[in-house]
């Protein structure tokens, strides 16, 4: 390692703000197990707890009906497709009920930008979801499908989100961040928000008092540089209005998309540009692993690469594995991955406020996990 990178790693690992040009540096360089073992220090210091977390929810798409068109995208069907679906209610509020039963506290619910469904139509179903289940957290709409509603009623931003907010929205996911580069967003999906739209969704929500999450998908056409303009917009944004409760990154997963000559980034790639961004994000309280995309070994090693949290048991997900990417972990599984990494494992909720009773015998923070897999 060079004593540049050294002194960097060193700098970010004492609470010190690195720029972008030195974040930059970092992704230049291919020590993986330095940028991972700072990461983890950093982790250590915000987290010092013997714990790590993680969440039980669902991921309810309740269309898959969408205008816009994302060249990474295996989900979305165009609006007059002969497979287009809308949830019908009923069947919304089993799926919650079955989440319910199974211990999740929250719905992570999603769907693409509908043509024709009005304001009101979201206020009745979030209405609905409170009155049936007034304890669980809706999670929901991504920052373009609240851009879209704008357009569709035409109504100004901070309007639609008082309205949301008024029938129940709880707090709002981060998807369809992908890279925050226009330039990226230009060439991979169109008809859909644009940085500033998707960045200021987030803004006026937490103007209002309201919480959300950032993601970024990577691997796929942005460059280095553009990875790190993604960290500091959101870095900026967080500086501004503290709103954000965490940050997960996942690699693209190109398989039956439009962008399936595109080679899929390894799990060497994740590890460091989670890392990475461990480092670089110094004003969020955390990071979660993203075994939904890279499987139990890698979410594991995860816990050692700047993640505290192990994301959540995802009762049901249909984005990512109609990519053809399935992985699927028990409660039981997620919890015997913290374990093994030598903590105890914590239910939370989406404001990371633990949930659960502390039942796990005392370990050890920090043990190694017992086998490490081959990173490629």
């Amino acid at each position: 390692m060079s004593s540049d990178i050294a002194s960097l790693l060193d700098k970010a690992v004492a609470g010190e703000r690195l720029t972008p040009e030195e974040g930059l540096r970092l992704f230049g360089s291919h020590d993986l197990t330095a940028i991972g073992r700072a990461a983890h220090k950093v982790t250590e210091r915000l987290h010092p707890e013997p714990y790590r977390t993680y969440n039980i929810d669902r991921n309810i798409n309740y269309t898959n009906a969408c205008t816009a068109v994302c060249d990474f995208c295996a989900f979305y069907r165009p609006p007059k497709h002969p497979d287009v679906y809308v949830l019908e209610r009923d069947v919304l509020l089993q799926k919650i009920q079955e989440t319910v039963d199974l211990g999740g506290d929250q719905i992570l619910m999603q769907g693409g930008l509908h043509p024709k469904l009005p304001l009101e139509w979201y206020e009745e179903m979030l209405s609905d979801i409170k009155a049936h289940f007034p304890q669980v957290n809706v999670h929901a709409f991504s920052p373009p499908e609240i851009h879209h509603f704008t357009k569709i009623s035409k109504l100004p931003l901070q309007t639609v989100l008082e309205r949301l907010k008024a029938a129940g929205l709880g707090s709002i996911p981060g998807g369809g961040g992908e890279i925050l580069v226009d330039r990226v967003r230009k060439e991979i999906t169109r008809g859909k928000a644009l940085t500033e739209d998707w960045l200021n969704v987030n803004r006026v929500w937490h103007q209002l008092g309201g919480r959300s999450t950032a993601t970024m998908m990577f691997g796929h056409v942005e460059t280095l540089a553009e990875r790190i303009e993604h960290l500091e917009r959101l870095r900026q944004l967080q500086d501004e209005t503290g709103g954000f409760t965490a940050f997960i990154c996942w690699t693209m997963q190109p398989e039956n998309t439009d962008m399936s000559d595109v080679p899929p980034a390894g799990a060497f790639e994740y590890l460091k540009t989670q890392a990475i961004s461990r480092l670089y994000l110094d004003n969020f309280a955390n990071i979660q692993s993203s075994w939904v995309t890279q499987g139990e070994k890698i979410g594991q090693v995860a816990l050692f690469f700047g993640a505290n949290d192990m994301g959540s048991l995802m009762i049901e997900e249909n984005v990512v594995s109609q990519a053809g990417t399935v992985y699927h972990l028990s409660v039981e599984d997620i919890r015997r991955c913290i374990s093994e990494a030598g903590y105890i494992p914590r239910q939370r909720n989406v404001f990371y406020e633990l949930i659960d009773e502390e039942i796990a015998p005392k370990v050890t923070p920090g043990a190694p996990v017992a086998t490490l897999p081959i990173l490629n």
